[in-house]
């Protein structure tokens, strides 16, 4: 699965597995647009990987929620390495981990900003990124793009509504749809909805089959495949990796 010469543009690429992927990638000789919208953080990651090489990686400030900026990180990339082969939206998390819930219980009494934020990051993240990078791809006649689902979206959630409503039903539709507009260009479009993975302590209470939480390099693996020429007979499939766990939920 060599990715020698090919450019991904990443989301969330200053942590977790977005940053463990453009470290594969680089490692591979790969050219990576790391997106992020923490600066530091994400200065400090496209520095340590620039001098592991042989890739490189630029960062670029892109804040999903807002079409404009994703368009001008499209740009930019394209500039620095003349096209985009790979687009992974990896940004996202349940709104009520992250924004909190104004100290509610339940459903109803959260704050509707909260979930306003959710449905932002993770549907219409994805989204604006597949529409903004399938430009790119389409002209230059090929590319893949992976959208991230996940296990909660299968299980559902009493608080994170919103988390659980991108991930699952939303995101097989916009996965599919996708790989429909794509065909015509050579483009695929396939998406990995992970269970528990040990990128956060909390992962690792969540029972599998397997009695464990995913490595995070488990899935970043089974996404480079997906991106790889290998898997190049795939496109529309919403792949659940999760150690089993929705079968102790059926």
């Amino acid at each position: 699965m060599s990715f020698k010469g090919k450019t991904a543009f990443l989301t969330g690429a200053a942590s977790g597995m977005s940053l463990l992927m453009s470290r594969c990638l680089i490692a591979d000789g790969a050219n990576v647009a790391m997106c992020d919208i923490d600066k530091a953080a994400l200065d400090e990651k496209v520095a340590e990987l620039n001098a592991m090489g042989p890739g490189r990686a630029i960062g670029l400030i892109v804040d999903v929620r807002d079409y404009q900026s994703i368009c001008a990180g499209r740009d930019a990339a394209v500039e620095a390495f003349g096209s985009i082969d790979i687009l992974v939206n990896f940004a996202g998390g349940a709104e009520t981990r992250i924004r909190g819930t104004g100290g509610a219980r339940y459903f109803h009494e959260i704050p509707i900003e909260v979930y306003d934020w959710g449905l932002d990051v993770n549907l219409k993240g994805q989204f604006y990124c597949d529409h903004a990078i399938m430009k790119q791809m389409a002209a230059q006649k090929s590319g893949v793009i992976i959208n991230i689902g996940s296990i909660t979206g299968h299980e559902g959630s009493p608080t994170a509504v919103a988390y659980s409503t991108s991930k699952s039903a939303a995101m097989h539709g916009l996965t599919k749809s996708v790989a429909q507009a794509g065909a015509p260009f050579n483009v695929r479009c396939n998406c990995v909805a992970p269970g528990p993975v040990l990128t956060r302590d909390a992962m690792a209470r969540m029972k599998t089959m397997m009695g464990r939480a995913a490595d995070p390099q488990e899935i970043v693996d089974l996404i480079l495949y997906l991106c790889s020429d290998k898997a190049a007979f795939m496109t529309g499939e919403n792949i659940l990796i999760d150690g089993g766990r929705h079968l102790i939920q059926a």
